[in-house]
């Protein structure tokens, strides 16, 4: 076990595919901290190519768009989903999720939630001049959130999530004196959701658009605040259609765009290093990007690309995928993820399947890298899901 892992896990998490896009001169993904907050937590959303702003609600809404819950049409749910984490390098890096809202008010129209998410970067060694095991840490990342929705009208509603996140990276030297303690940093989302059932021939169909911007908060300070890192403030706007094939069998299309609402870090290619001057300019902008507060770095991320807007443009990722259901008990999915070259070079497909009786529904992914190198090849995600009007039911009996 070494200190390689942390990296791979950075440089991975940052959306690195390949070395040799890190080669070229136009890399330059978006930096941030706590990463794993953009990881998907559950099997469902994965499966259909990291997607979930429009689709139809589910325990794990708390992730892609809190304000679903709102129009979910059990009373209560539970969640528990486990990711294996680039399970080609390292055996013991992985994700846990947990998710559960409740239905709430007279009207059905309003819901709380909750989700807890641990991310464990595994065993890490660190190492001295002499190549000894000095110090060995199981570094990790943790937010807690809870959230709110509600109706307001019958087809649009809204949902506001307050999260507490702590990242615990860092090494510490008892002989050197260096105690470093974790960061924290508190967030919010804002989300919204429109559904419809518009009439397509003799059929009735489903059709819905989702907003959620998530992670808005305060920065994360590593290293006693020496080294603020932007949280991973993201914009997703979703759309999805779902039409009826015949009874009982539904298919449903879906699309996200993803985009980060946080300033680039400035390249020096971009600038004349081998002059004072440019040098000079390169400091400048450099320090004034460490100093840009998360609010201002939002609006910022809308116009510091060097390129214009083609460069923008290039900051968002798109998903789109595809779920078939059988009786709202048995699910097919697919779906395909792009990140441009420059900003992170992720591209894969993902597949996945589930099962659900009248109490327990179990999901299960698959992803399939496009890049035979990349680390995120072949990761698997389940999800466990309980649903509580059914158990009632059951215990009713």
């Amino acid at each position: 076990m070494k200190i390689f892992r942390i990296i791979a896990v950075v440089a991975t998490l940052i959306g690195i595919g390949s070395l040799a896009s890190a080669q070229k001169s136009a890399f330059n993904p978006i930096q941030t901290g706590v990463t794993s907050l953009g990881i998907a937590p559950d099997a469902r959303g994965a499966s259909m190519g990291d997607l979930g702003a429009a689709t139809e609600a589910d325990v794990n809404s708390q992730y892609w768009n809190p304000s679903k819950y709102a129009f979910a049409y059990s009373q209560a749910g539970v969640g528990l989903s486990y990711t294996p984490w680039l399970r080609k390098l390292v055996n013991d890096i992985f994700l846990a999720n947990l998710s559960g809202y409740l239905k709430i008010g007279r009207d059905d129209n309003q819901a709380i939630s909750a989700s807890l998410r641990y991310f464990s970067l595994g065993e890490v060694n660190s190492s001295n001049a002499g190549s000894d095991i000095a110090q060995t840490i199981n570094p990790y990342e943790m937010s807690f959130d809870i959230g709110y929705s509600r109706k307001l009208s019958e087809k649009f509603s809204m949902g506001v999530v307050f999260r507490y996140i702590y990242s615990d990276l860092g090494f510490s030297d008892s002989y050197a004196g260096d105690q470093n303690s974790g960061a924290s940093a508190f967030a919010a989302d804002i989300s919204g959701y429109y559904t419809t059932y518009p009439i397509i021939g003799r059929n009735e169909c489903q059709w819905s658009w989702g907003f959620n911007i998530s992670n808005i908060g305060t920065k994360v300070a590593y290293n006693d605040g020496e080294n603020p890192a932007f949280l991973p403030t993201n914009l997703r706007i979703g759309t999805a259609f779902t039409f009826p094939l015949a009874d009982y069998h539904n298919l449903t299309f879906a699309l996200d765009a993803n985009k980060l609402l946080v300033p680039a870090r400035p390249r020096q290619s971009d600038y004349d290093t081998q002059t004072p001057e440019g040098q000079a300019a390169y400091t400048d902008a450099l320090t004034d990007w460490e100093n840009t507060s998360s609010i201002s770095g939002i609006f910022k991320s809308f116009s510091d690309a060097p390129g214009g807007a083609s460069e923008e443009f290039k900051e968002i990722n798109w998903s789109i995928g595809a779920e078939y259901s059988y009786n709202n008990q048995f699910f097919l999915r697919a779906g395909y993820f792009y990140e441009h070259p420059d900003k992170g070079n992720r591209q894969y497909f993902s597949a996945g399947a589930g099962f659900s009786l009248n109490v327990v529904r179990l999901d299960a992914s698959y992803m399939i890298a496009t890049a035979a190198s990349s680390p995120l090849d072949q990761t698997l995600r389940f999800t466990l899901t309980f649903d509580m009007d059914g158990l009632k039911n059951l215990f009713g009996r």
